[in-house]
Formats: structure tokens, C-alpha cells, sequence
């Protein structure tokens, strides 16, 4: 579930392993890149935080965030 945390949409994600971490973290930035929008990404070994908020808007959160959630979530783990 995506929640809002200092004025961004944030959500965290744990996989079996760094591997899989990087291959979901590929597939979200071919669907950002497409979008032209993109997140902020952390990740260590099989954990991965993306963060959103739209910095043309002044940090703040927008459609274009929102959309961008709503694709990843289509994403199949």
C-alpha cells in the first residue's frame, strides 16, 4: 500500500534476494522513462523504497504521481 510521508508517496517492497530487487527496480524504471516521471529509489540488498512527489509542482504530489503508482502496482511481483 502506497501512504503519503513528508509530502510523498512512498512504498516498500522486500524481495527473496538483490537479483529480483533489480529486476523489479529495471521494470519500474522502463515504465518511468515511458512516463517521463520518476522516482526516488533506495535500495539495499533485497529491499526497495520508492518514493514519488512531482518537483515541478513544488514537491508536491500530483496526478502524475498517482498514475505512476497505479502502474508499478500492475506490475506482477
Amino acid at each position: 500500500m502506497w501512504i503519503e510521508e513528508q509530502g510523498k508517496l512512498v512504498k516498500q517492497y522486500e524481495f527473496k534476494d538483490f537479483e529480483q530487487a533489480m529486476l523489479f527496480i529495471n521494470r519500474i524504471a522502463e515504465i518511468c522513462e515511458k512516463e517521463n516521471h520518476h522516482p526516488e529509489i533506495y535500495n539495499v540488498y533485497a529491499n526497495v523504497k520508492l518514493s514519488f512527489c512531482t518537483h515541478d509542482a513544488g514537491n508536491s504530489i500530483t496526478e502524475k504521481d498517482y498514475r505512476l503508482t497505479r502502474l508499478i502496482d500492475e506490475i506482477e511481483l
